[in-house]
């Protein structure tokens, strides 16, 4: 297994504490805090440790409260709230330094026959015809200060190919609407409990973007604040998080310092697998004001 991988998966190999508490590893991503696709996906796979496989999750609701501390691990208490007929809920809150820094909801069905329809996933371009998360990278590099060249180039355990590639250095305005093919770059032998969890840490990244981009904002302009508030998920159909998944997401609103962003999430056959709605925190700094 890719070393990449590895790291990623030993990060969702979460410690019983007890009966309903479970203890995770952080990691520095080059952000002042812990990515937060990573707490949600933890948290996730914490409140589906108290389910039965039998009843996968079908939804999570979360908010953000305080940025995660990489130096520390994340304790995450389960509440069990509910064990029905056909539901379970669960809720999770996650701890540092005593204080609750992220908190999720989550609900589980036993699986049924219903009706059944679905959004038509959008025309776009083969993921193996477009080109290369590392190659895209390349080009762009020489352009970044040295000091970030290294950690730029570094492979990483997901592989993103926008089918518009965007230039994250020099951004211009563009509509708020992005595609992007991922997976996880090595073959993942695991339940669809820790498939889920990771859909769920890969559908924070790059989401808030979207309602940046008819703005010309991103990450790394020093007087652009930004920060998630909530995320939410539908998860509709089964996948593979190694196997490769469309992204389509837009921003229909932007306004009093936030975003608000939504997200479908499509096999390569044109299943939708998942839903996802996010609003962020989109703070710009006067320029001659502190951050």
């Amino acid at each position: 297994m890719k070393a990449p991988v590895r790291e990623l998966l030993d990060l969702f190999d979460l410690e019983q504490l007890e009966d309903n508490l479970f203890r995770g590893q952080t990691q520095a991503n080059g952000q002042r805090s812990v990515f937060g696709g990573l707490v949600a996906g933890q948290a996730l796979l914490a409140a589906s440790k108290t389910v039965s496989e039998e009843r996968p999750v079908h939804s999570l609701h979360a908010y953000f409260l305080r940025p995660g501390d990489f130096n520390v691990p994340i304790v995450y208490d389960v509440e069990r709230i509910r064990d029905g007929k056909s539901f379970t809920t669960r809720r999770v809150k996650a701890i540092q330094h005593g204080r609750p820094i992220f908190s999720l909801a989550a609900s589980y069905q036993v699986v049924e026959e219903g009706a059944s329809h679905q959004a038509t996933m959008p025309e776009v371009p083969d993921p193996e015809t477009l080109d290369t998360d590392r190659a895209i990278r390349m080009k762009l590099v020489e352009r970044l200060p040295e000091q970030y060249r290294k950690d730029f180039l570094t492979e990483r355990p997901v592989e993103f190919r926008p089918v518009t590639p965007l230039d994250p250095i020099s951004p211009e305005p563009k509509a708020p609407v992005r595609e992007v093919w991922f997976k996880v770059i090595d073959r993942v032998d695991a339940s669809p409990v820790l498939h889920r969890a990771l859909l769920a840490y890969c559908s924070d990244f790059g989401l808030m973007g979207t309602a940046m981009l008819p703005h010309g904002m991103n990450f790394w302009q020093a007087n652009t604040q930004c920060a998630s508030i909530d995320h939410a998920m539908w998860f509709h159909n089964d996948f593979r998080i190694d196997e490769w998944l469309l992204y389509r997401s837009d921003s229909p609103f932007a306004g009093g310092s936030r975003g608000m962003n939504f997200g479908s999430i499509y096999r390569q056959d044109g299943t939708l697998v998942a839903s996802v709605a996010q609003e962020g925190l989109i703070r710009q700094h006067r320029s001659d004001s502190p951050a």
